[in-house]
């Protein structure tokens, strides 16, 4: 594990109380002064992007575990076919023999028709992809730290449902920190009413 962007922010949990926010040097920080506390404790950092666990390897001091945060992984990713100085990666694509006709008769071939396809539905679909992902880094985050709670799966479905009145119902007897961060989550997680 390294360093991230700069701008990308993370959330420590101790059990079911949130200990810190902010950059991950100072949430592992603040998560090692938490951990030696209490060395029984549980202790949880959340990429908010995404949700996801972050390893952290807490042995030695806080000075010791921002320290190793901050060395390179090792990992290169690998080059494959393609062009990777245009970003373009080459990847297998399986379709019926018409729809191969179909793209080579195109202009400028299956790759170009393939990309402004592409192109078109996220334009057309970006409002709902983004909903979809909040929905998911959401579900994530309540999978990980409220799935033991009262009305975690009726949650769970007002949430996939495009529920948000009955989601927050629902969450409402939930542990205050981590209900917190889930209505914060939600606020991009349901369909504007617009």
């Amino acid at each position: 594990m390294t360093m991230a962007d700069e701008n990308q922010t993370y959330t420590a949990f101790a059990g079911m109380r949130r200990i810190a926010s902010g950059d991950l040097a100072t949430v592992a920080a603040k998560a090692k002064a938490s951990l030696d506390e209490d060395e029984g404790t549980s202790i949880l950092i959340l990429d908010d992007g995404t949700c996801r666990v972050v390893d952290i390897d807490w042995r030695g001091t806080a000075e010791d575990v921002v320290k190793r945060l901050e060395q390179p992984s090792g990992k290169q990713e690998a080059r494959g076919p393609g062009r990777p100085k245009l970003g373009v990666v080459a990847r297998e694509v399986t379709l019926l023999p018409r729809h191969w006709e179909w793209l080579n008769a195109q202009p400028g071939g299956a790759s170009v028709a393939l990309r402004k396809l592409v192109e078109e539905a996220r334009r057309s679909n970006e409002s709902k992809d983004r909903v979809r992902q909040a929905q998911e880094v959401l579900y994530r985050f309540m999978s990980t730290l409220a799935g033991d709670e009262a009305g975690f799966e009726e949650a769970s479905r007002a949430l996939f449902a495009g529920d948000r009145k009955l989601f927050m119902a629902l969450i409402r007897l939930w542990p205050k920190d981590v209900r917190d961060h889930a209505e914060r989550l939600a606020a991009s997680a349901f369909a504007s009413d617009a």
